[in-house]
C-alpha cells in the first residue's frame, strides 16, 4: 500500500448489540483495511483503521450509516500517522 494513512473514530449512539462491530469488520476487510474495532463500557465504538485515504473515507461513509438496526448519532473521526502494527482488521473486547 502507498500512502498509508490512520484513523481513530468513536461511534455514538445505538451501535452497541445491533451487530455493528461485525459490520465494520466487514466493511473494512472488503475495503483492505487493517485495524481494529471494539465496545466501550461507555456504549460507543472506537474504531482505528490503517489504509489509503480514499478507503479509509468510504469506511467513515459506512460508519455513519451502520447496520439496519444500528442509530447512528455521530462519528468522531482524528486522522492520525499510520503505526502499522495490524496486519488484518479484528473485533477486539
Amino acid at each position: 500500500m502507498t500512502d498509508v494513512k490512520r484513523i481513530h473514530a468513536f461511534v455514538n449512539g445505538r451501535v452497541q448489540g445491533v451487530g455493528f462491530r461485525y459490520f465494520v469488520q466487514s466493511a473494512a476487510r472488503a475495503l483492505y483495511l487493517v485495524g481494529e474495532v471494539r465496545n466501550l463500557q461507555d456504549r460507543r465504538v472506537e474504531v482505528m483503521a490503517e489504509g489509503t485515504e480514499r478507503d479509509l473515507k468510504t469506511l467513515i461513509k459506512r460508519l455513519h450509516e451502520g447496520p439496519p438496526m444500528s442509530r447512528v448519532e455521530s462519528v468522531e473521526v482524528d486522522w492520525e500517522p499510520p503505526r502499522g502494527v495490524y496486519a488484518d482488521f479484528l473485533i477486539t473486547h
